[in-house]
């Protein structure tokens, strides 16, 4: 029993450095995207309705086309993470497989947008960003989908984080401990630790700035792969034992 408590224990943890590592993901984008790709953010959409106002104000069409492109994608991804991760289910897992698939997906289009910025030696034009954008926002939407396959409850969105922070203060102020809303710090820490290293790259290495979300995603996957196999075990182990006790 002790074990099979310290396992789960195992589980979370990584579970929670995965979304770490997500969160830093999209971080970096958001800093790419404001930084070298006209002032628009690729998943903090509140912030991209706000800049909308702003644009429309100064009658700024460009600045307005390309929070739409945004805006547009990003309710793409979202839809497209929301059919692969489906919706919580009582006896999921800790991490259910259907994130996976969706986090493949989403590395797939990050490899684009990688390979994108690179062909265009890091110095896109008009049009290239317009493209760059839409890759960015569209995966950073399967993402934000993807993580609500946990449930609301667990507290893992990695895009936008509004909610946990609020969260986190609520929780601090009645008291609860620390287990209990680190996963809160883990994404925040992952997201502004995203947002300064991928800021850094685009002023003094823009070459290396699509590593950043590369290798947040390579991490995630590399937890996911874990988790299959380690949940693979635990069943087997119950069984195992359902079988001897009979």
């Amino acid at each position: 029993m002790t074990s099979r408590v310290s396992g789960h224990g195992s589980l979370v943890r990584v579970r929670d450095g995965a979304a770490m590592a997500l969160a830093t993901a999209s971080g970096s984008t958001d800093a790419i995207g404001y930084l070298a790709l006209g002032h628009v953010f690729t998943s903090a959409m509140t912030g991209n309705l706000t800049l909308m106002g702003i644009a429309m104000a100064h009658r700024d069409g460009l600045r307005i086309g390309r929070v739409l492109m945004s805006l547009v994608c990003y309710m793409i991804g979202a839809a497209l993470g929301a059919r692969v991760a489906r919706t919580p289910e009582p006896q999921d897992p800790v991490w259910p497989p259907t994130v996976t698939r969706a986090l493949v997906l989403e590395a797939a289009l990050f490899v684009m947008y990688a390979l994108s910025w690179w062909a265009l030696g890091s110095q896109p034009d008009a049009y290239a960003k317009a493209i760059l954008l839409g890759l960015g926002a569209t995966a950073l939407g399967i993402q934000s989908s993807a993580m609500q396959r946990f449930g609301v409850g667990v507290g893992l969105n990695t895009t936008f984080l509004s909610g946990s922070l609020v969260r986190l203060v609520g929780q601090l102020a009645t008291g609860r401990r620390y287990r209990d809303i680190h996963h809160h710090l883990l994404v925040l820490v992952g997201l502004i630790c995203g947002g300064c290293l991928g800021a850094l790259l685009v002023l003094h290495a823009p070459a290396f700035a699509p590593l950043v979300p590369l290798s947040g995603l390579a991490v995630a996957l590399g937890a996911a792969s874990w988790q299959s196999r380690v949940g693979r075990g635990s069943v087997k182990d119950r069984k195992d034992h359902a079988f001897s006790a009979a």
